[in-house]
């Protein structure tokens, strides 16, 4: 069974926040520091949002894409407020997905 992932990026000084989902979220950071080491032009790439701060597992794509909507639409700081929820002091987490 597939399982579906909302995360939330950040950069080195954690002053964006970048929201997205997907199917696999290993091979997702390593499309986005790709991205960002080839010059694409994505919002990742542009503000190098490449620190994942936070992550949803779900098993239903739709449930997936509606949390991503609704985290999305909210402000900054109640993104921060769920982060800390899980990720108090806003800790990089990559490194348990990226083993390079």
């Amino acid at each position: 069974m597939d399982k579906y992932f909302v995360y939330i990026l950040t950069n080195k000084n954690k002053t964006v926040l970048y929201t997205g989902v997907t199917n696999n979220l290993t091979k997702r950071l390593v499309e986005h520091n790709d991205n960002i080491e080839q010059g694409k032009k994505t919002f990742v790439a542009k503000y190098r949002c490449k620190h994942l701060l936070y992550y949803e597992e779900y098993d239903w794509i739709q449930e997936a894409i509606a949390r991503e909507k609704e985290i999305k639409g909210w402000v900054r700081a109640k993104k921060l407020n769920l982060i800390k929820s899980v990720n108090p002091n806003l800790d990089f987490l990559e490194d348990g997905f990226l083993f390079t």
